[in-house]
């Protein structure tokens, strides 16, 4: 389909919006704003910290989404799975998010009082607000725990990227969801937003709505120091519906929200640009950059609050109850009403678990907790022992199986298809388009950081009938370091948010020295330093391909987000019995590739990471055959490793006992840290072996001789130790 078969819609509302518009009650939701805006400066001013410019700035719209109408939300049920989803793109406006919530709880609590008895301890009524930006108190950013939050924001430019990836995932399924977006001008000046806006046009996701507040000010200054061009070619280069609004007119504003959810019939997403003032009614910092993140002293506080309508002198709760005391009756019952109608566009989820069983057909009704590892491993997920195989190959099969074997699992690369070999997996149901709309296979282009932070989040979601999805985005594992920031904010989700943990997987391809004849810039050597280093992520490194099969098996049962290392050449596929323990032992992180002889000679403990390597160290031993005796520990997860040591130490000491980690040589294709957790003081830098250095274009083998890692190298090494 093509861009100009249906045209953008630049509809300009300032001034034009309907003069009637059904449930609006401007007076009342004008009281609501104005309280919502005390409460958010309130909680600036008990902390002396926040971001009250955007906060300001963005009050109205807020509310007036909530108010719409054409929002689906339950505030009894919060994160029912058939709700709309709400993305704060601008997480540092987090003292307005936790107003909001205030605001809507105590109405919920004092009407209903039941209602809000069993709701989740992650909320936020006005009493928490003096606690704002303190231990245990309202969070500085957002947080996806909370209600109308589906997502950790708070990294300027996450939050489009993320909602593009709930879009994708809702109407992928046949749901009627919409996903909508709170997002700041200067954020979209971060590289990954247009990525996003690029993805979001090209698959016509008409469930995508960025409300946008289009203050002109960042942080610093003016957005036009950055942005060239006028503004609104930002969006409509991309292809995307445009409604203008004045973003402080509660008329317009809902009336945008109704028209951009109704959407235009020409499958795009749109963005509703609302023009704001920065900081709006914040005392002297109106209309500033420096109200972006910069409290007013408390005095000039008083001062705005009195302006407002609320008598105010000190800090703290008393504040809070000046403001609550224009919360009359009437403004309760009116936000009870709007509240009502947003949970009645909530369908009950039983409804929406056979919208997607008539939308998906035959494909299996299944997420990845149903991917167990078969008893008999089937033809295409065994690899012949003795071979060569590159372990892409492997990943290729695994994600080709999964994806015949659930409905809720979803692929795509970093325009590196072909290299990394994900293009089997995606062609299972096809790419995602706007002609295929039940795609899984997703093709993001060169856009690491978009593609990062889509899959993450599509993986965080739950879908109705406690569906969990699962995503596996791909690029070299020199490149992975560029989707880092996406993986850390889902992780900082999955550990706030445990009742919607993401699984995925990093696949970080073309590992080591492998991609030799690439050069230094494609060299993956040390891209593992930094998600070793994560909490909630483990790096895998199978020797071979059969051990890559068994890894992803136990990453699908764990739940567990991994960064998982194939290699592009052919690495051999290593032999099992007569001593090696089968491939499945390659999940606890670590086990005894070849134990001792126990010939009376000179022991000697080395582990080895990386299939090559291992290789290169097996060809090596002969030399030694006469005056040592050396026992080989195959090293595939520190972090697995780690694991067994907690959890089974009796074990974990029989396959590496701390008296040989003292005496222990480490060997890894890559930054030498990776195998620090298998050693132990004092010397353990000397006994540990890398590549520390950036190489240059060359075979693989030839770079292997190069740092001295090719059997002749790694026999020097050894031999050093042994004198």
């Amino acid at each position: 389909m093509l861009i100009t078969d249906n045209p953008i819609r630049h509809v300009d509302l300032r001034g034009q919006a309907p003069a009637e518009l059904e449930g609006l009650d401007e007076r009342r939701l004008s009281t609501l704003a104005r309280i919502v805006r005390g409460l958010a400066f309130t909680a600036v001013d008990s902390a002396n910290s926040g971001h009250p410019g955007g906060s300001s700035s963005k009050t109205e719209m807020a509310l007036a989404l909530v108010a719409s109408g054409v929002f689906g939300f339950d505030a009894a049920r919060p994160k029912h799975p058939g709700r709309d989803r709400l993305v704060w793109s601008s997480g540092h406006c987090s003292p307005l998010f936790h107003a909001l919530l205030a605001l809507v709880y105590e109405c919920v609590r004092r009407r209903t009082p039941e209602r809000s008895a069993g709701l989740r301890e992650t909320m936020t009524y006005p009493e928490h607000l003096p606690a704002f930006r303190g231990l245990n108190g309202p969070s500085g950013h957002v947080e996806s725990e909370y209600p109308l939050a589906d997502a950790c924001t708070g990294s300027s430019g996450h939050g489009i990227p993320a909602a593009a990836g709930l879009a994708a995932l809702h109407r992928s399924c046949g749901l009627p969801t919409r996903v909508f977006v709170l997002a700041g001008d200067a954020e979209t000046e971060e590289g990954m937003t247009y990525e996003a806006r690029n993805l979001a046009s090209k698959l016509g996701l008409e469930n995508l709505v960025v409300l946008l507040d289009y203050n002109t000010f960042g942080i610093d200054g003016s957005i036009g120091e950055v942005l060239p061009a006028p503004y609104l070619a930002h969006w409509s280069a991309f292809g995307w519906n445009i409604i203008e609004a004045d973003g402080h007119n509660l008329r317009e504003l809902v009336s945008a929200c109704r028209l951009a959810a109704a959407g235009f019939g020409n499958g795009r997403p749109a963005v509703v640009v609302c023009h704001t003032v920065k900081g709006k009614h914040y005392g002297k910092l109106e209309g500033t950059a420096d109200s972006h993140g910069m409290p007013l002293a408390h005095g000039e506080y008083v001062e705005a609050m009195r302006k407002l309508g609320f008598e105010v002198s000190d800090n703290g709760q008393r504040n809070i109850e000046a403001v609550l005391a224009a919360l009359g009756e009437a403004e309760i019952d009116y936000l009870l009403a709007r509240l009502e109608a947003a949970a009645a566009r909530v369908p009950a989820e039983t409804q929406l678990v056979e919208t997607m069983r008539g939308a998906l057909g035959d494909r299996p009704m299944a997420d990845y907790r149903s991917l167990t590892r078969p008893e008999v491993l089937p033809p295409e997920l065994l690899f012949q022992e003795g071979g060569l195989v590159p372990t892409r190959r492997a990943s290729e099969a695994w994600f080709a199986w999964a994806m015949k074997h659930s409905g809720f699992f979803y692929i795509g690369s970093g325009d590196l298809a072909k290299s990394i070999l994900t293009g089997k997996a995606e062609q299972v149901y096809g790419l995602m388009s706007r002609d295929n709309r039940l795609g899984r296979g997703i093709r993001f282009g060169i856009a690491e950081q978009n593609m990062a932070m889509m899959s993450v989040s599509m993986a965080g979601d739950r879908l109705p009938g406690d569906f969990h999805p699962l995503t596996a985005f791909a690029s070299y594992g020199v490149f992975s370091v560029m989707m880092a920031n996406s993986v850390r904010m889902a992780l900082i989700s999955n550990e706030v948010n445990p009742d919607a943990r993401a699984f995925f997987i990093l696949l970080a391809a073309h590992d080591g020295p492998e991609t030799g004849e690439d050069g230094p810039t494609h060299h993956g050597l040390f891209w593992m330093s930094l998600f070793s280093a994560y909490p909630g992520i483990k790096v895998y490194k199978p020797l071979d391909a059969n051990e890559a099969v068994e890894m992803l098996f136990h990453a699908a049962g764990r739940g567990e987000p991994v960064a998982l290392s194939v290699v592009r050449p052919p690495v051999p596929v290593f032999r099992r019995g007569n001593g090696v323990p089968p491939a499945r032992e390659a999940v606890q992180g670590a086990y005894v590739f070849k134990p001792y002889a126990e010939n009376g000679k000179r022991k000697l403990p080395i582990v080895v990471c990386g299939g090559q390597v291992m290789a290169n160290v097996l060809a090596a031993l002969p030399h030694f055959e006469s005056d040592a005796d050396i026992k080989i520990v195959a090293a595939t997860s520190p972090e697995l490793y780690e694991d067994l040591r907690r959890n089974d130490p009796q074990k974990a000491q029989a396959i590496l006992s701390d008296r040989e980690r003292a005496e222990a040589l480490a060997f890894h294709n890559g930054w030498k840290g990776f195998l620090y957790p298998f050693l132990l003081s004092p010397d353990y830098e000397q006994r540990a072996f890398g590549m520390d250095r950036f190489l240059r274009s060359g075979r693989p083998a030839e770079l292997y001789a190069s740092v001295a890692f090719d059997p002749a190298g790694i026999r020097d090494k050894i031999a050093v130790r042994l004198k």
